[in-house]
Parts: C-alpha cells; sequence; structure tokens
C-alpha cells in the first residue's frame, strides 16, 4: 500500500509495473487517472492551481486506502496526488488497486476515487479568463462517496 502526494509527474505505466513487480498472486488490476480539464461547465480553464495540507493530506489518503483494505481483499494499492500549477493535459491523481479477484480491484478503486473526491483535503483554483475561482465541492461527488457507507458486496 503506497500513498505520495507530490508536485512532480509521474509515469503511469513504470507505476502500475512497479505495482506488479514479482506478484503473482494478483488476478486484477484496475486504475484511475485524473487529467486536468480544459473547461469548467462552459468557462476554459488555462491552469488549476492544487493546494494541500501537508502530512494532513497524507494521512487522511492513508486512512482511505486502509479502509479500502478493511473492506475488499487488496493485494496492493496506489495512490499518487500532485499538487501545484497543473495545466490542461497534465496528470492529478492516479489511483490503482490490486487483487486476485477483478470484482473486488474494481470496487476497491471506484470506492478510493470517490473517498479521495470528497475527503482528501485538497482545493483546486482554476484559473480562468474570468480571473482564479475556487473549486466548489459538487453534491454528485458526495452522492457517489455516499454509496459506499453500506456494506461492500462480496469478492
Amino acid at each position: 500500500m503506497t500513498v505520495r502526494v507530490q508536485a512532480e509527474d509521474f509515469d503511469m505505466g513504470a507505476e502500475l509495473s512497479a505495482l506488479l513487480a514479482g506478484r503473482h498472486d494478483i488476478g486484477g488490476l484496475v486504475s484511475f487517472l485524473g487529467t486536468v480539464r480544459d473547461l469548467a461547465g462552459d468557462m476554459p480553464v488555462t491552469a488549476m492551481t492544487l493546494e494541500h495540507y501537508p502530512g494532513m493530506t497524507e494521512k487522511m489518503l492513508t486512512r482511505i486506502e486502509a479502509e479500502a483494505a478493511e473492506r475488499w481483499p487488496v493485494a496492493a494499492s496506489l495512490i499518487i496526488h500532485r499538487y501545484g500549477r497543473l495545466e490542461p493535459g497534465d496528470r492529478i491523481v492516479l489511483v490503482a488497486v490490486a487483487s486476485s479477484h477483478r470484482q473486488a480491484a474494481f470496487e476497491a478503486c471506484q470506492f478510493l476515487v470517490d473517498w479521495l473526491k470528497t475527503r482528501a483535503p485538497f482545493w483546486k483554483l482554476e484559473d480562468t479568463p474570468d480571473g482564479g475561482q475556487w473549486v466548489e465541492a459538487r453534491a454528485s461527488d458526495d452522492e457517489a462517496a455516499d454509496r459506499w457507507s453500506r456494506e461492500p458486496s462480496p469478492a
């Protein structure tokens, strides 16, 4: 189980290869890659600045990852989240979950992404032609995360 919060970019292929290296107990690997969009609704976005609370952010991501491992048979997992100024097309986040069975990997990955979106202490400032605009929490993100308050289905 690995959590990293960093300014530097990452190589998704290299990260996934490292996660699987030497592992023969893994039957499925599910990953999510989040990138910066060039639109927020109908407003052009030229850049996004992500801020976080060092120490607290890593602690929360580790808790979220531990929660996934308690709910599903996770063999390995990885969360990389970037901070700083990013431009459209830049990678923001990589979440990967490996398990002996694909269903557990799919569910655990979706859980991690949903909880990361709503519980991790990151703040996003979008640069638009109208100036900087802080990204507000979305009800749809909260609804997606709320469904995980139920017990998971068996893997």
